[in-house]
C-alpha cells in the first residue's frame, strides 16, 4: 500500500456507488470534490 502525502493528487480508482455502477474519480476531473475515507465498522483505527 502507498501512502500519499497531505495535498498530494490522490490515484485514480474506480468504486462500485450505492446503485451497483461504476465511478472513477476521473469522472470528477475539473470539480472540487471532496474525498472521505473511514475504516470498515468494528475495526482498529
Amino acid at each position: 500500500m502507498e501512502l500519499l502525502e497531505p495535498g498530494s493528487p490522490a490515484p485514480d480508482f474506480t468504486l462500485p456507488d450505492a446503485y451497483e455502477k461504476s465511478v472513477s474519480l476521473k469522472d470528477y476531473s475539473g470539480h472540487k470534490l471532496v474525498l472521505w475515507f473511514f475504516p470498515k465498522a468494528s475495526t482498529p483505527g
